[in-house]
């Protein structure tokens, strides 16, 4: 079946989930404030694609992406001209910053140039930290860095908190950016990947970014939460408070390395310890085997969530935490490497979360695709948490598809994220 580009009556856009195990595409048409899914597919990348959350063969991860289009598109019906991706990985970094500006004119209405300079200082800020955190991790004095993404996440005047400063009057605001940064031969992969595809790229999105904004803006203005995404290489972990971004920490640990601990230990290939490791997690293999698998992995699954351990160490210490230091007792899952019980379990044992600045033992259930806002799904296929990210990029995709979004700037976008 030859599909052709053609007009719709309501705009339509790739959702592209690049994951280290699957590329995950969904179509979606944009009706008012609801992306509806139409087209849905997932197609196994190849080992030597990804590793980590990067992209290690572009030519390899464009055959595998082509596919996945070409499925959801072919279900679909539309091939749509617009894209939203995600991006991940341990060198992407993402911190919200502060900024706080005594206005001159408290009495006159503020303007879209002045909450301008406001983010521009606070995404320069961000910037410069983000480069002094990549050249030490990388061992690089001088890493070149570009902007993933930014959204206002916060707003005071006065100590009021608004969902929209322009023509709000007072003298002192405060604003809260999300700002993430990735390093740029890992943004130009994804750009050429684009390219190869002849895609026009709505957005770049950090996906624990888009998770965490999952739930919508009427039902988590007040949400305090840690979400955690586990996909096939990396684990990325997002922490909201009072319905703020505090920031993303990312490390390359995900479910492919639990897949070769089961291979390597059984002597058996990649696939059919993925098999295995999927029968395990849905709990379909025999007692003394179910038993062996969980021997297996421990070590780990010791070593994952040392990992969550270290990077909420992180929030627990930052200058935003320094007036409560306590971190959010919910744990939100997804992501297909979630699926395995055994991180669960591990996030629900109380000596671990012992160590860190919990008012409470943290309470940690899976985010289910019913639960991400705005995104409903026409297709009856996406089922389990691995199909989340790829719906929260379709979520933030809402107010950037279409032909106008192709010219909006950054200011339009971050101006649309606080009216979301």
């Amino acid at each position: 079946m030859r599909l052709f580009r053609r007009p719709t009556r309501k705009p339509a856009a790739l959702s592209l989930d690049i994951g280290t195990e699957f590329v995950k595409v969904l179509v979606f048409e944009v009706d008012g404030d609801r992306a509806n899914v139409i087209g849905a597919a997932r197609e196994r990348q190849r080992l030597s694609d990804m590793q980590g959350g990067g992209v290690t063969d572009i030519a390899g991860v464009i055959t595998t992406a082509s596919k996945a289009i070409a499925t959801a598109s072919e279900q679909a019906g539309i091939l749509p001209e617009q894209a939203m991706l995600g991006i991940a990985g341990e060198l992407v970094k993402g911190n919200s910053t502060t900024s706080t500006h005594t206005r001159k004119a408290p009495n006159t209405p503020m303007t879209q140039t002045e909450l301008k300079e406001i983010i521009s200082k606070a995404q320069k800020e961000t910037l410069s930290k983000s480069r002094k955190d990549l050249a030490w991790e990388t061992g690089y004095a001088e890493i070149d860095v570009e902007l993933v993404n930014s959204a206002v996440v916060g707003v005071k005047i006065d100590g009021y908190r608004v969902s929209n400063p322009i023509g709000f009057q007072g003298r002192q605001v405060e604003v809260s950016i999300y700002t993430s940064y990735a390093p740029m031969v890992h943004l130009g992969a994804l750009h050429s990947i684009v390219d190869g595809l002849g895609l026009e790229l709505l957005s770049i999105a950090t996906e624990p970014y888009a998770v965490a904004r999952c739930f919508g803006n009427d039902e988590s203005v007040d949400i305090s939460s840690i979400f955690i995404d586990v996909g096939g290489g990396t684990t990325d972990i997002a922490v909201v408070r009072s319905g703020g971004l505090e920031g993303t920490k990312m490390f390359a640990l995900g479910g492919r390395v639990m897949t070769k601990r089961i291979a390597n230990s059984l002597k058996v290939p990649f696939s059919e310890a993925e098999t295995i490791k999927l029968a395990y997690s849905q709990g379909n293999l025999e007692e003394k085997d179910i038993a062996r698998v969980k021997g297996f992995l421990a070590d780990d699954v010791s070593v994952w969530l040392s990992g969550v351990e270290l990077a909420l160490e992180e929030f627990a210490q930052s200058d935003r935490f320094q007036d409560n230091n306590l971190l959010p007792s919910k744990m939100f899952l997804c992501g297909g490497g979630s699926l395995l019980p055994d991180l669960k379990h591990a996030l629900e044992h109380k000596r671990w979360a012992s160590k860190l600045p919990f008012a409470k033992q943290p309470e940690v259930q899976y985010i289910n695709p019913g639960q991400v806002a705005n995104v409903i799904d026409m297709t009856g296929t996406l089922t389990d948490t691995q199909d989340v990210t790829p719906m929260a990029l379709a979520n933030i995709a809402i107010d950037l598809a279409g032909p106008e979004a192709a010219i909006a700037g950054t200011m339009s976008k971050l101006l649309k994220s606080l009216r979301a």
